[in-house]
């Protein structure tokens, strides 16, 4: 792909994003999804590989879908009280039919089926986009609705979404899948809190987006596809399996480290609301998901690759990739837990 192409694309992508979030009438915010769904289309077909075609028919279908859905929902709420205005969402087939739409758009279960499909059959750059950039726009949208969204429908879909997202993860092979069910699991946490307090929910979104381009960007650096790449790391970068590791364990949920802090603040608020059930299940769902961090855990640093190389490095040529960006979400990846307490103030 050109540069002036791939310029063009990713403005695009970048500018629907910042439509939606900067709207005020229901049809910019649709108009801003759809430039944004149009603008990952060809980023995702860009490898000429069936596979590839196959990610992107998917993912424009599920988009296209939910674009309708959300249009539907707000042209019927604009019929029933006369106003376009995002916050003024108060009919409540038009909320549910919203909550529907965004759920399809983020992947929460049930509606999360075609995310592992999609991210599966891309590049992990691309990959990344999906699971962290996408994520903003249709964020955005709940944020701005999240009173008038019905809080019966989002509980649910939280349960049900840290519960496969924890259960799909368990028999995957492929890193970009496993990483698919964990951002399942994480929006389940999202969902939760969202009816509740949307500080929070901004925080868990925040911490999200720098754990997940942390560990992606890892996976990149070491062109790790499936599990049994991970046993090989170690030859690359002592380091960086180290920084792997903690990240892994980050996003699972485990103090010290920053992926602790989310899980904390909503447990702490759901048992305040005396959801106490709900706040049960989750910590246990977070059990599922902590399954398969630790399972890469344990092949990244304790495991070698059954193979009969006699050398402590891997055959390659010495690239020079650039490590900005993982230098810049690693520190926050691991240490931000401290900084709580100023968060919340």
């Amino acid at each position: 792909m050109s540069p002036t192409t791939t310029l063009m694309l990713t403005s695009s992508l970048a500018t629907g994003t910042i439509i939606t979030a900067s709207s005020y009438h229901w049809m910019m915010a649709w108009i801003g999804l759809e430039m944004n769904t149009l603008a990952i289309i060809p980023i995702i077909s860009k490898q000429h590989h069936p596979r590839a075609t196959e990610a992107a028919t998917k993912y424009f279908l599920t988009q296209a879908a939910a674009s309708a859905m959300l249009l539907f929902s707000s042209t019927i709420n604009a019929w029933q009280t006369g106003t376009w205005d995002i916050t003024q969402m108060t009919d409540p087939t038009a909320t549910v039919l919203l909550t529907m739409a965004l759920a399809t758009k983020l992947g929460l279960a049930p509606m999360h089926f075609w995310l592992p499909e999609v991210l599966q059959g891309t590049t992990m750059k691309t990959a990344l986009i999906i699971t962290t950039w996408q994520k903003l726009a249709p964020m955005a949208l709940i944020y701005l609705t999240a009173n008038n969204l019905s809080p019966q429908t989002l509980l649910t879909m939280a349960i049900l979404s840290t519960l496969l997202g924890g259960w799909g993860g368990l028999n995957q092979t492929q890193t970009r899948k496993i990483m698919a069910y964990s951002s399942i699991a994480h929006l389940g946490w999202m969902a939760a809190i969202t009816p509740m307090l949307t500080n929070i929910l901004t925080l868990n979104l925040t911490t999200y987006l720098i754990m997940t381009t942390s560990m992606f960007y890892a996976l990149i650096l070491s062109k790790t596809k499936t599990i049994q790449d991970t046993t090989t790391i170690w030859t690359l970068s002592p380091t960086l399996t180290i920084m792997m590791m903690l990240t892994l364990l980050s996003l699972g949920g485990l103090p010290p480290l920053t992926g602790f802090m989310p899980k904390w603040l909503i447990l702490e608020e759901l048992t305040t609301q005396n959801l106490t059930t709900m706040a049960m299940m989750l910590a246990l769902s977070a059990l599922l998901s902590l399954f398969f961090y630790l399972r890469l855990t344990y092949t990244t640093t304790m495991t070698l690759s059954p193979n009969t190389t006699t050398t402590h490095h891997k055959w390659r040529f010495k690239p020079t990739p650039t490590t900005t960006l993982l230098t810049t979400t690693l520190p926050l990846t691991l240490m931000m837990l401290p900084m709580t307490p100023t968060i919340l103030a």
